[in-house]
């Protein structure tokens, strides 16, 4: 079954990146909004009419919720070590993100000013100044890139709009570092065609799209909850280290999460 939320603000969660983590879903509470497939989500498949007919909440909504939760585990002396923007899909593609991302932090300096504000996003919208710009605010800027060959891109995370790989990557260059890039490794069949990012061409291309990118940190992990492709296998620890050290010899920081 798709693992969604139901709630704007939800948690604190204890994440295996980010520790205690409260999360803000500014997507339906009902249906997953991406502007991704990818054969891994947790989320389950996105619907064909992903955009149409799907009420998110207001920016006013967000704000007053995340207030509320916040003032709630000040008293609980709670409070979480990341404000995390994830939830059922894209958290850029609310139209209002900038503004919310303004909102929560000045929500988090009043009430949690240790939280790092974090997001938890696909990449698919860095090319819209607005959201550029607000990704340069948050503390843990997380942006996926599972491939560095187009083919396995693609593969992998099936845009539901037309999406240039290079294109993704020229705009992954212009944080200058200030971003984390997140990778999931996997290997199975889809459709009758085999699916691995883990090989040694794969990691060789990824490795390479990372030393254009140079992102401050790198967060590699397996599959963890149900997938939506059926015959997906988890990568073992000890290959995803393997991966990690090829990074390392060329200078680029990695951790691995399971």
């Amino acid at each position: 079954m798709p693992f969604l939320f139901h709630d704007v603000i939800f948690g604190p969660l204890r994440s295996r990146r980010l520790g205690l983590s409260l999360g803000i879903n500014l997507l339906p509470l009902n249906n997953k909004y991406c502007s991704f497939n990818c054969i891994y989500c947790e989320c389950g498949w996105t619907p064909a009419k992903a955009r149409e007919g799907m009420e998110l909440p207001t920016r006013e909504e967000v704000a007053s919720f995340l207030e509320q939760k916040l003032k709630e585990l000040v008293l609980e002396d709670y409070l979480p070590d990341a404000i995390t923007f994830a939830g059922n899909g894209e958290p850029t593609l609310h139209p209002e993100f900038g503004g919310i991302v303004d909102d929560t932090i000045r929500l988090r300096n009043q009430y949690s000013p240790h939280s790092r504000v974090t997001v938890l996003s696909n990449a698919s919208r860095i090319h819209d100044p607005l959201v550029f710009k607000a990704l340069l605010k948050l503390d843990n800027n997380i942006l996926k890139l599972d491939a560095g060959t187009e083919e396995t891109f693609t593969a992998m995370n099936n845009p539901v709009e037309d999406l240039d790989f290079n294109k993704m990557i020229s705009g992954l260059m212009q944080f200058k570092g200030n971003l984390i890039i997140q990778t999931m490794f996997l290997k199975g069949y889809v459709n009758g065609r085999l699916i691995d990012n883990t090989t040694d061409l794969e990691v060789s291309a990824w490795i390479e799209q990372l030393l254009k990118i140079r992102p401050k940190a790198t967060m590699i992990y397996p599959i963890a909850r149900h997938t939506p492709a059926k015959d997906l296998e988890k990568i073992s620890r000890s290959t995803l280290e393997e991966i990690a050290l090829e990074a390392g010899k060329e200078g680029i920081e990695v951790k691995v999460y399971e």
